[in-house]
């Protein structure tokens, strides 16, 4: 069977070593946190628990990722100025990431804000490599998985 070429880079993730890497830094993320920052929401209510973890863990990723890396970013990639990289990163990705950071701060405090921006960078880093928004529904879904597990 012959797959367009996006699809088949999107096949390939499970052998793209940085994907991998990902995927191996989000319970690594997750045993940080545990010892190195108390969890502000610890002690929630159990009430309605399948409905916050789909919440958490499918719709916000899905609608996040459609938004931040599935409109924001491409449009700022058409900026040539934006499209430069530093470090691997897109200004584009740089530049959305601090967006998506900040529009956390309608719902979280200030120090869980600023912590969204690496995995930010993460999932725009890879919208980069395979132009498609996929990869970072997958990780973001992920880590929100684990950091509400981690919460509970």
């Amino acid at each position: 069977m012959n797959l367009p070429s996006s699809e088949k880079r999107l096949s390939g993730l499970l052998h793209d070593p940085w994907f991998c890497l990902a995927l191996v830094s989000g319970p690594v993320a997750w045993l940080a946190l545990h010892f190195g920052m108390p969890a502000p929401w610890r002690g929630l209510d159990h009430d309605g628990m399948g409905l916050k973890l789909l919440l958490v863990a499918v719709l916000y990723p899905v609608l996040e990722e459609c938004l931040f890396r599935g409109l924001i970013q491409p449009q700022l990639l058409h900026y040539r100025p934006l499209s430069r990289c530093f470090f691997g990163l897109s200004m584009a990705n740089i530049l959305t990431s601090v967006l998506f950071s900040t529009a956390h701060l309608f719902t979280q405090p200030v120090i869980w804000a600023m912590a969204v921006l690496v995995p930010s960078l993460i999932f725009g880093a890879f919208r980069d490599r395979y132009q498609s928004v996929v990869p970072g529904m997958i990780l973001h879904a992920y880590y929100n998985l684990g950091f509400f597990l981690w919460v509970q």
